[in-house]
């Protein structure tokens, strides 16, 4: 019969840094593929038909963990008919980053524009424009929001064909404005 020796305690020792360095490399690596592949959830998947697989009654899906939504682009209204004297899609609203004020809060250009092709001069402009807020003071003549998602320009006078309104704000974040409605004169 053999009999074997018990290992030495600094072979005992070895071994058990040798457990805690594999252990702790696992971990860490375990970290770096989590957060290189995010979180797996029906949001960040897409189903991809596949021509082979819907033949058998089965999808593929492809998943991609850092997709990102784009914003919805602004709705772009079809040819005028021949008698349309405006549309929203007259109104041209341009908006751009301007130095920061003294405390360091960004500031936004905002340039509302009539373009109508026919010479219309168009009134009663409302903007959507979420909950609109500015560090800087602007002209309430000239813009301000009068509820949720509802900003009036030019205090809904006619902005005359061809002529810009503009004003800055500050604030962290840029506003999307977009045109919700016009009156046409």
């Amino acid at each position: 019969m053999r009999t074997t020796t018990p290992p030495s305690s600094s072979s005992l020792r070895r071994r058990r840094i040798a457990l805690v360095a594999a252990t702790i490399a696992l971990g860490i690596l375990l970290l770096m593929i989590a957060s290189h592949t995010g979180p797996r959830s029906a949001q960040s998947s897409v189903q991809i038909l596949n021509p082979v697989a819907s033949s058998v009654g089965t999808n593929a899906t492809l998943s991609l963990p850092h997709r990102k939504l784009l914003q919805r682009a602004a709705e772009v209204e079809p040819n005028r008919i021949w008698g349309d004297k405006c549309s929203k899609s007259d109104i041209v609203i341009n908006q751009g980053p301007t130095p920061p004020l003294p405390s360091g809060i960004p500031t936004y250009t905002v340039e509302i524009m009539n373009v109508c092709i026919s010479g219309c001069d168009i009134a009663g402009i409302h903007l959507s424009c979420g909950w609109f807020s500015s560090a800087r003071l602007i002209n309430p003549r000239i813009f301000k929001r009068l509820r949720y998602n509802d900003c009036l320009v030019n205090d809904g006078r006619p902005l005359v064909n061809g002529n810009t309104i503009s004003f800055q704000y500050a604030n962290t974040f840029h506003y999307p404005l977009s045109v919700s409605s016009v009156v046409c004169r």
